[in-house]
């Protein structure tokens, strides 16, 4: 079917991109991988969990993934229909495995994490599937730098980004680097930096911002499969701003418990605090705080106070157990921000 032309009405408010699957989450918070006796099930996936937070908060969002003819793949479509995601353009895709997440549980600083991805159902999403979504009818379109990791999920994506910006959407990739989803790390910073030129806003970790300027693999450092935080060395704000050269015109660097920083074309980096609590789970924090500053940007607020909310939604989350499940309400985030000063 044939895209929406640009001055089609914008159904949506945000439409995202990209991984989904069924997280596995230690019941057993504290307990070494091999002492592990029980697991809990969620729906996860960057923007899956992005989808669901952004639907809590009160936004009319969309996703775009694809799922196996598995129950795995029922269970995560059971879910976001109960969330009210709209998943309608979701297809099945036959042979195909619906993508699985095993993580353990030590906090404060180790979360092992195994991913299950060899022939999964959502990296197989092809241009007919863009083309039969109605991506041009959002506002913001949303996806992910796993996205890019293989084909026929990487020409897709860079062909919805094109078409969104064409639209007149708000383009937003949120890094998400995951390294052992590549062959090279360095083909990493590649496919994202050819993304460039269709994104306005880049949402990532230090760490991921420095990945997409990769040169040296041996500046990642994974340490006890935690594939969701890999260090990497770099110029973090130098490549900030290579970034912002290639298109952008806005890098939101997502620093935890320190808040995030925001990179403009044109102006000094300015730094929004973020909340302080006691961590349970860093999983699903990035996205939780990509919901928030979506929801705020979405409704016209500045940066900075868009920026604040994505704050107190990853703050709340870190302290949950699990990633989608633990995606906080419009009146929740709103009611911990003002008890902390407010946004």
């Amino acid at each position: 079917m044939d895209q929406d032309p640009p001055q089609a009405p914008r159904t949506f408010d945000t439409f995202h991109m990209g991984r989904s699957g069924m997280d596995l989450y230690s019941n057993d918070v504290g307990a070494a991988f091999v002492d592990i006796k029980s697991f809990a099930a969620y729906v996860g996936g960057s923007p899956t969990n992005m989808s669901v937070g952004c639907r809590r908060l009160g936004l009319n969002s969309a996703l775009l993934t694809a799922f196996g003819e598995d129950p795995v793949g029922d269970f995560v479509a059971h879910f976001l229909k109960e969330e009210g995601v709209d998943i309608r353009f979701c297809p099945r895709k036959p042979g195909r495995n619906t993508s699985a997440v095993v993580l353990g549980i030590e906090p404060p600083d180790k979360f092992p994490l195994v991913f299950y991805r060899d022939n999964c159902a959502d990296i197989a999403l092809s241009i007919d599937d863009v083309l039969a979504a109605p991506i041009a009818r959002s506002r913001v379109f949303q996806f992910a730098g796993t996205n890019l990791s293989r084909e026929p999920s990487r020409s897709a994506t860079l062909y919805a980004a094109e078409l969104a910006r064409d639209a007149g959407a708000t383009v937003v990739l949120d890094l998400d680097f995951r390294p052992n989803q590549w062959h090279d790390a360095r083909a990493y910073g590649t496919a994202v930096r050819s993304s460039l030129p269709n994104v306005e806003i880049v949402m990532g970790t230090e760490d991921e911002i420095n990945a997409a300027l990769l040169t040296d693999p041996g500046a990642v450092r994974l340490t006890d499969s935690q594939v969701s935080d890999a260090r990497v060395k770099g110029d973090t704000a130098g490549h900030a701003r290579a970034l912002i050269d290639k298109g952008p015109r806005v890098v939101v660097e997502k620093r935890g418990e320190q808040g995030c920083r925001i990179h403009r074309r044109g102006s000094a980096a300015e730094d929004v605090p973020g909340f302080s609590v006691t961590v349970q789970n860093i999983l699903g924090a990035g996205d939780a705080f990509g919901a928030g500053f979506l929801y705020g940007y979405v409704k016209g607020w500045d940066l900075r106070k868009a920026a604040r909310l994505g704050n107190a939604c990853g703050a709340m989350v870190v302290t949950r157990h699990g990633c989608s499940v633990s995606m906080p309400f419009y009146e929740e985030v709103m009611g911990f921000a003002d008890e902390r000063g407010g946004l």
